[in-house]
């Protein structure tokens, strides 16, 4: 409230430096006559005095005329206060003549008085009257003056006036007359000044809500505007009519942009923009919602055909060249459609049916466009999944199962891979391929990390403080763990509190890191986990991006060969030929392999003949949960005490 005051009197300030700029000269020009006046009457050297104080005043207002910021939002508070000062003040030296002329023994000089007093009323209601703030602050003073000057005038014994004084008050009649009419053509001015102000403000409102709306470069409607353009359409769309929303990609705009520059690039969107506004008239709105993607709304599809049509349409209108310096720019449009029938009647569902479908079209040959139908896409995962995921985190529900890698001459447990499971209250346990891809496209990679390592390093703890030593326990780790600064912070702390678990540790990664984007953050990473005591196991070798160049450079201490390769030992000789030199590689680079998808007796006959120690699959075990490991292990220490290690039997109690 007190915010809206201000910005309401800084407004009216730039009008109040307006008036006294304009009304300097009749100001002077009525003070110099009074001063006049007031000589003629006898009083010279405080006319002189009083001359000084107002061409004071004067400068003093053309100073701070020049010193008005051009904007309203920068006037300050001590600029108002010194602007509201300046006329306060200057109006009680403009009513002091009245004093003086009261203070004569002459009624013509009292009636001058007067007319001077009210000139100076009128003046300032017709000047200052659309400046509540400055008017009354003004004529508080004067009304304080004009009682002043009664008092004076009940206090004095009038002698009979001299011609000469009555024609000065003849002229001060005359110039009072004067000072009215002109005054109120003056506030007919300052009106106009005010409106034409208004009218400036109302303009750079329209401007700013046009460009709050619509796109600089092309002029249409921005996401936002579109958004809620679309909301109306919604609100008015008749009962059994069909409205559409039709979301659209370029293609091949990207090579305009790199090879002719962004000035071509952005012709290329100003045609495309002006085509489609054309094409869709009244009968609907276009948008372009950022970067190389625009949206329009028809408001009545009559058929799935209909619609299909229309983005044919708007395709060919697009695939049309566009001229840029002598040159013919080529581009093509993916075309997404999302129906009311299909896709409901809110903002997002349209919107969100339209880019699914636009993204189905871009990523199919020989189509241009294509239509949302539920059945034809998989549901699109939600906040509410997300939320389930994170809570199924937090209740344990999502939690590590331990297959076993073992030592194949003798089947013992050197270790386990803890591989996740979700125990779902409603659909039983589920395998990690029904949830792992949900976790990656949500972003949850970092909380399942961190959820499935702290489960399993207070599994390990439990598990040594039964006196059960688990071996090597593998755990899958993101490539986001290894490649940001705050995922190898975060897995760095968890492993500082469980001190006990963390030597019984071996990252398991895959060999796809070794195309990411941060190879150099991720090679730096598994040496500073290698350098805090941490073994580096690397899944699926010999299926993905690995190099000779790439195993030269990356610290690891265990190989683990694809379960393809395993498969295909006894009838495909190129698979013993792989994991032969598989093997020979490793023991040249001094770490250990695991063959994993190991399932019948010939295939470990086989690893075993190439030198193969370890290996993990069916045939040794599934993933079991921490209890059924706890039963494995406990039952493989058993096997190995001696007759002398065994404790005898506890006596009978007797009877």
């Amino acid at each position: 409230m007190i915010a809206q005051s201000f910005d309401k009197i800084r407004y009216q300030t730039r009008f109040a430096i307006h008036v006294a700029t304009r009304d300097i000269a009749k100001r002077l020009a009525s003070a110099a006559m009074m001063l006049v006046i007031l000589w003629w009457v006898g009083y010279g050297t405080l006319a002189l005095i009083m001359s000084g104080i107002l061409v004071a005043y004067e400068v003093a207002a053309h100073w701070l005329a020049q010193k008005l910021p051009e904007r309203d939002e920068d006037i300050t508070a001590t600029y108002v206060f010194t602007v509201w000062l300046v006329n306060c003040s200057s109006v009680l030296f403009y009513l002091a003549p009245a004093f003086l002329l009261a203070a004569e023994p002459s009624s013509a000089m009292l009636l001058a008085g007067f007319l001077w007093l009210f000139g100076v009323f009128v003046h300032i209601t017709n000047t200052f009257a659309a400046l509540p703030f400055y008017n009354w602050s003004l004529m508080a003073p004067s009304f304080g003056s004009a009682f002043a000057v009664f008092w004076l005038a009940s206090e004095n014994a009038f002698l009979p006036s001299s011609e000469g004084e009555w024609i000065i008050t003849t002229g001060m009649m005359v110039v009072y007359i004067f000072n009215t009419f002109e005054t109120l053509h003056k506030q007919k001015d300052t009106q106009r000044a005010l409106n034409a102000a208004r009218e400036e403000a109302n303009a750079r409102l329209r401007a700013l809500e046009h460009l709050s709306r619509h796109d600089p470069l092309t002029g249409l409607l921005n996401r936002r505007a579109f958004d809620e353009e679309l909301e109306h359409l919604i609100a008015q769309r008749r009962l059994g009519s069909e409205l559409g929303v039709f979301l659209i990609d370029l293609d091949g705009f990207k090579p305009i942009n790199d090879t002719y520059s962004h000035e071509a690039g952005d012709q290329v969107l100003q045609a495309v923009a002006s085509r489609l506004s054309k094409l869709v008239g009244d009968t609907g709105i276009v948008a372009r919602l950022g970067g190389d993607e625009f949206a329009i709304a028809f408001r009545t599809i009559t058929s799935e055909k209909a619609a299909l049509r229309l983005a044919d349409y708007i395709a060919r209108a697009i695939q049309a060249p566009v001229e840029w310096h002598e040159k013919e720019l080529h581009i093509s449009a993916s075309v997404g459609i999302g129906l009311t029938r299909h896709a409901g009647t809110t903002v997002e569902g349209l919107c969100g049916a339209a880019d699914q479908a636009m993204y189905r079209a871009k990523n199919s040959s020989g189509i241009s466009a294509a239509i949302y139908r539920a059945d034809d896409f998989e549901r699109r995962l939600s906040l509410e999944d997300r939320r389930e995921i994170l809570a199924a985190m937090h209740s344990r529900e999502i939690r590590p199962y331990y297959q076993p890698k073992v030592d194949l001459a003798t089947g013992r447990s050197i270790g386990f891979e803890a591989l996740a499971r979700w125990i779902h209250p409603t659909k039983g346990p589920l395998p990690p391929n029904l949830f792992i891809p949900q976790i990656n496209e949500l972003g949850l990679h970092g909380d399942f990390l961190s959820h499935m390592a702290g489960c399993v390093l207070h599994d390990i703890e439990q598990l040594l403080a039964e006196g059960l030593d688990p071996g090597e326990v593998s755990i899958n780790v993101p490539e986001v763990a290894l490649a940001t600064q705050s995922g190898r912070a975060d897995l760095d702390d968890l492993l500082s509190r469980h001190p006990n678990a963390r030597r019984h540790i071996t990252l398991e990664i895959t060999e796809d890191v070794f195309i990411a984007r941060s190879a150099d953050t991720i090679q730096a990473s598994i040496a500073h986990f290698r350098s805090e005591g941490l073994r580096v196991s690397l899944d699926d070798f010999g299926t993905g991006f690995a190099s000779f160049q790439h195993l030269r450079q990356l610290e690891f201490d265990e190989l683990k060969i694809d379960m393809s390769f395993v498969a295909d030992l006894g009838r495909d000789p190129t698979a013993e030929v792989l994991i032969r030199g598989f093997l020979e590689i490793a023991d040249g680079l001094g770490v250990s392999v695991i063959a994993e998808g190991v399932e019948t007796e010939a295939q470990v006959d086989h690893l075993r003949r190439l030198g193969c120690r370890l290996g993990q699959g069916y045939l040794f075990g599934k993933a079991m949960p921490i209890d059924e490991t706890r039963i494995r292990l406990f039952a493989e220490s058993s096997r190995d005490l001696s007759p002398v290690e065994v404790s005898p039997p506890l006596a009978e109690p007797a009877e």
